[in-house]
């Protein structure tokens, strides 16, 4: 399978299981050709005390993550492994995160939102908050800060770029307008959407981003990249037939990849 799957967790974040090793066999069965990693940076934006090790590495990990992914492909030479981190988009922190990436050679830097002022929406300890918050608002705001990640210019790849939808909570407002802002802020930015197959496996049950954002990203000319999410080995690759549907219906089959933050394309 030509398709990659660049959104690999380790057990190093704390809600992840399994050996570097058997997500790579996995990978291997299944006959992909290139797979990366991307584990969550530490929470760059909080005092270490205040961190949550459930939610991402330490600190002290991060060089020994660097180097485990390196080890790993003298180990299985016959598949390629690319170097990624997948870093929150925090607004206001941008310095501490590029300090950070410059410090490694990663091939890849997936960016995301997981918080909005605060709220870890994406998090089922916090699934209470939508009782009460303006949906409507919530998707405004989301899709705005996914804005500011992309011209912030830290990331190669805006990662599961609807994530707000994961709970299955549905604004009352047309989503296509967000969708389409969004897209071209991408274009304007030179960063790639992820296709994100995780979301198949939460509530909302349809791969990340919905159609009609992948449609805005094929208008806009704005690239694609394959991700899993995995977090156990047998999640690599999950769910990559449907996401291959997805985008030959709407037109969309040009996948980037990366090697050192170099951007090419395959057409699998």
């Amino acid at each position: 399978m030509l398709l990659p799957d660049y959104h690999i967790h380790t057990a190093r974040c704390g809600h992840a299981a399994g050996r570097m090793e058997e997500y790579i066999e996995h990978a291997l069965a299944l006959g992909l050709k290139e797979i990366g990693f991307a584990d969550h940076i530490p929470m760059y934006w909080l005092q270490e005390g205040d961190r949550d090790p459930e939610l991402a590495m330490p600190e002290c990990d991060l060089g020994g993550y660097v180097a485990e992914v390196e080890r790993q492909r003298e180990l299985y030479p016959d598949i390629t492994i690319r170097l990624g981190i997948e870093v929150d988009y925090i607004p206001g922190h941008e310095n501490q995160a590029r300090r950070i990436l410059e410090r490694h050679p990663f091939d890849y830097v997936l960016g995301s939102v997981h918080y909005v002022d605060g709220w870890g929406f994406d998090n089922p300890a916090y699934i209470h908050r939508y009782e009460t918050c303006d949906l409507d608002e919530l998707y405004r705001r989301y899709f705005k800060l996914v804005q500011q990640a992309a011209q912030s210019r830290l990331f190669d790849i805006i990662a599961h770029p609807d994530l707000v939808k994961k709970f299955d909570f549905k604004p009352t407002c047309d989503l296509q307008g967000l969708y389409d802002e969004t897209a071209r802020a991408f274009a304007e930015a030179d960063v790639c959407a992820e296709v994100n197959t995780a979301g198949l496996r939460v509530p909302a049950g349809e791969i990340y981003p919905a159609e009609g954002f992948l449609r805005a990203c094929r208008n806009n000319g704005v690239p694609v990249t394959m991700g899993s999410d995995a977090h156990l080995p047998n999640q690599v690759g999950h769910g990559f037939d449907r996401a291959m549907e997805l985008l030959t219906r709407v037109g969309h089959i040009k996948i980037a990849l990366f090697n050192e933050r170099n951007i090419f394309f395959i057409i699998p």
